[in-house]
């Protein structure tokens, strides 16, 4: 893919979009009080001039990073377009956030101004009192007391036409994200122009979307797979996005509901969110509509891929990338599929398994996800780790960028996940990924949900662990626990089955808002190095014959 000199997706593709086919539908807003709304892209093309026009009178200018903390709103959609108009730096960032970590991004991002909703403003009192120097913007989706935020209802008072001043270059930055890596304080992920709107191509194809469709992404915003799938990939190709600021916990029925009410053509989730859609009875919902469906976020077990084919006629086709990454692998429409991997390689990287030299792995051996950066590096990955030059020398290195997860690659050129480098359970001379052993224990019909991590011993140095959630109906026992470690021994290989498990309720508590099982956080409790975050009842397994 060429990428052009200077490129503004607000300007070259919303705006474009608007000129040529006005009334193409971009956008449909529902919730949980009856509202339907949709937006077409010209409306999309004018109310994001508006909020431009509104955010530079009040100071908001190029290269300007701007905090967004906003649930699933019409309004955001419109107003990451008016930022990249701008031509500032958007920092995407989840409404969960407690206001230490406010605090932290707003001083190491040197952020300038704020968008949030009125129910966290309070996040930003003390925060934004101790910052030195005025900001230039801070703006609300509603009305608050505090007259010091601006309501963004007040753009619909500006021109719906703003200036492109100066174009921006493709290589400027425009986005902004902190990821927790495996220690430390979250990092700063850079990304421009280029890199993640232009980037997102791919993922449309990955997606299956065309012009015309209703794509839903169900996630929230302030992680990468937001902007992924419910923002850049869709509106790249014309196709509408579903928008849903729903309430209370999440309801696998409600969002069947809305699928069948919307008429939705694709469908993407977590692996989190397919388990518990398959919790449903989907035989109540006419989901004839839905033509794709895919997962991203962690590798999809295969048991629940075959029960929604099953249920629906339709294989959820999973794929692979990171918050540095646009779709890196996966299981694009019309390729064959092997059930359980990650799939192949996206046209935008020469991905490879190698080792902590950068030599290329033999099939079927394992070793690190690495994409190839000499002697030509890909546009579509970050910049770099602002202000972390020890993690940039430990992911840019012998011509790789090294992923942090481990796989291997099949003679068909197929990848398969195994884990994150720090996930992999080394006990008794073994060497386990976890996300096998999760895979086997969900095709367990009790078990809805697994994770798997290492656990001390004094024998063997570190044994496997599993905390296990049990499907409506079951109950954890002594006997049911035994019956999973033969039932993954059998599945997987007999020095694979967990030595422990801890039957819990529920692993939400020691999820990532995309849906990820912080394994570290599991492991760190292990090893007495954390707070315990979920507790059960836990078993001891009686040893299998054939195992040591």
């Amino acid at each position: 893919m060429s990428v052009p000199e200077h490129f503004n997706w607000g300007f070259d593709v919303i705006d474009r979009w608007a000129r040529e086919k006005p009334q193409l539908l971009s956008l449909v807003y529902t919730d949980d009080d009856g509202r339907t709304e949709r937006r077409t892209f010209r409306e999309i093309s004018e109310q994001s001039s508006r909020i431009a026009n509104l955010l530079a009178k009040n100071g908001i200018g190029r290269g300007d990073a701007v905090l967004v903390m906003l649930p699933n709103v019409a309004i955001l959609w419109s107003l990451v377009v008016a930022l990249f108009k701008v031509g500032a730096t958007i920092v995407p960032s989840a409404s969960g956030l407690a206001p230490k970590d406010i605090e932290y991004r707003v001083t190491k991002a040197n952020i300038r101004g704020v968008v949030t909703s009125p129910d966290n403003v309070g996040k930003f009192t003390g925060v934004l009192a101790e910052r030195p120097g005025p900001f230039s913007f801070l703006g609300v989706t509603g009305p608050v007391a505090n007259s010091q935020w601006n309501n963004l209802q007040d753009a619909e008072r500006e021109s719906s036409r703003f200036p492109q001043v100066k174009e921006t270059k493709s290589s400027e930055t425009a986005i902004i994200y902190f990821t927790s890596g495996t220690e430390g304080l979250p990092k700063m992920v850079l990304h421009t122009h280029a890199s993640y709107p232009l980037g997102h191509r791919v993922t449309a194809l990955w997606l299956g979307l065309r012009e015309g469709q209703l794509h839903w992404n169900i996630s929230s915003p302030g992680w990468a797979k937001h902007a992924w799938s419910s923002i850049f990939a869709p509106w790249n190709v014309g196709a509408a996005t579903v928008a849903y600021n729903g309430r209370g916990p999440f309801s696998a029925a409600k969002h069947l509901q809305k699928m069948v009410e919307l008429g939705v053509n694709s469908v993407c989730g977590s692996p989190t969110v397919w388990r518990m859609i398959m919790l449903e009875d989907l035989s109540k919902y006419d989901l004839s509509s839905i033509a794709s469906a895919t997962s991203a976020g962690e590798p999809l077990n295969p048991e629940v891929i075959e029960r929604f084919k099953k249920a629906t006629g339709v294989t959820i086709r999973d794929g692979y990338g990171q918050t540095e990454t646009v779709l890196a692998v996966g299981n694009f429409p019309g390729v064959k599929i092997k059930p359980g991997s990650m799939g192949l390689p996206s046209p935008l990287y020469d991905i490879e398994v190698v080792d902590s030299e950068g030599r290329v792995q033999k099939p079927k051996e394992e070793g690190h996800v690495a994409i190839r950066i000499t002697p030509e590096r890909p546009f579509a990955l970050l910049s770099e780790y602002s202000g972390d030059p020890q993690r940039n020398d430990e992911a840019f290195r012998n011509g790789w960028y090294y992923t942090g997860d481990r796989g291997f690659k099949d003679e068909d050129g197929y990848f398969w996940y195994v884990g994150r480098a720090d996930d992999v359970v080394k006990s008794s001379g073994y060497r386990v990924g976890p996300f096998e052993v999760e895979s086997a224990l969900v095709k367990h019909p009790a078990v809805v949900e697994a994770a798997v991590v290492s656990s001390p011993d004094p024998v063997r140095g570190a044994i496997l662990k599993a905390y296990v959630v049990l499907r409506p109906g079951h109950a954890a026992s002594e006997e049911l626990a035994n019956e999973l470690g033969t039932f993954v021994a059998r599945e997987t290989a007999p020095y694979k089955h967990p030595r422990k498990i801890e039957f819990v309720e529920s692993l939400d508590p020691v999820k990532t808002i995309s849906g990820k099982i912080r394994r570290k956080a599991l492991r760190e409790a292990e090893y007495g190095k954390g707070e315990k975050q979920v507790s059960g009842t836990e078993f001891t397994l009686r040893p299998l014959r054939d195992t040591a």
